[in-house]
């Protein structure tokens, strides 16, 4: 009985030991890079192969052949026009279309400031969000200081840890959903820069009514990836202002829920202003699927 006593707790000792190695490697590794995924300037656009994709001229990249798409517009007004005359269908002015040819073709290849100016702004005013919690609470408003205050003010103890306990269990909880945010926001940092490529196109097709429904969507979706940032900042503020001090089992589900609002901003974006699905667990079909 008693060797069976010792095979037992030798077991569940190696199984808190393997979990206590694997939260120790997230907590020291991972945090920090969540951090630069999901807090999103304009360094994002400054890589040079980045610049060189989107195109550091008229003539290479993505610009070269938004360009050409600019004189496939041209070509297609110009015969859209011709035949109008002969079936009597209406069509827009071309002075309206000079216009727009001309000012949205210089849009098309500025768009690359324009995208760099927008992602500024959205990031300054998360980044202002932040400063006001580190001035109100003394504390960087950041991942890497969120995970030190579960692991300290919230008793749950990676040095002891007993996956059989009632901490344990929370600690595996958040360690797992941090983790999925971890690859969430690295969806959503990826998008993103899919988006800004696809920016020259976006501005492109204002030139036509017909395709005007792109910059919309294109937009929509854009605004959507980065006002994640500023739903992020309020919710870790909101974090950051709770007292842990108790370490009570209130304080410890709150911050369970905390995290798991930080997984469905998503999802509360989506439902607020639309937009792309940047969660892992939906499926390929969702995933790709435009909110309208």
């Amino acid at each position: 009985m008693e060797n069976s006593s010792n095979i037992t707790q030798i077991i569940m000792d190696t199984i808190n030991n393997i979990f206590e190695t694997l939260f120790s490697s997230i907590d020291n590794n991972l945090y920090s890079v969540l951090d630069d995924i999901t807090f999103i300037n304009s360094d994002i656009l400054h890589d040079k192969n980045f610049e060189n994709l989107f195109g550091t001229s008229t003539s290479n990249g993505i610009l070269l052949i938004a360009n050409s798409f600019l004189l496939a517009f041209i070509l297609y007004y110009a015969t859209r026009y011709l035949i109008a005359h002969f079936t009597y269908t209406q069509t827009e002015a071309p002075f309206s279309f000079i216009i727009k040819l001309v000012l949205f073709g210089i849009a098309m290849n500025f768009s690359f400031f324009l995208v760099e100016i927008f992602i500024d702004i959205n990031s300054n005013i998360s980044l202002s969000i932040r400063n006001l919690g580190e001035n109100l609470f003394h504390k960087n408003i950041c991942f890497s200081e969120l995970i030190t205050t579960i692991n300290t003010n919230v008793a749950i103890d990676t040095n002891s840890l007993n996956i059989f306990s009632l901490d344990g269990l929370l600690k595996g909880s958040l360690t797992m959903s941090l983790l999925n945010l971890v690859f969430s926001y690295s969806l959503r940092y990826i998008l993103t820069k899919v988006f800004i490529l696809l920016s020259p196109f976006a501005f492109l097709s204002l030139t036509l009514d017909k395709t005007s429904w792109f910059f919309k969507a294109w937009l929509r979706n854009l605004f959507s990836l980065l006002f994640i940032q500023m739903i992020v900042s309020i919710v870790l503020l909101i974090l950051f202002s709770m007292d842990y001090s108790s370490s009570n089992l209130f304080t410890k589900f709150v911050y369970v829920g905390g995290i798991y609002a930080l997984i469905k901003t998503n999802s509360i974006v989506r439902d607020f202003i639309g937009g792309i699905s940047t969660e892992v667990s939906q499926s390929v079909k969702n995933f790709i699927r435009f909110k309208t």
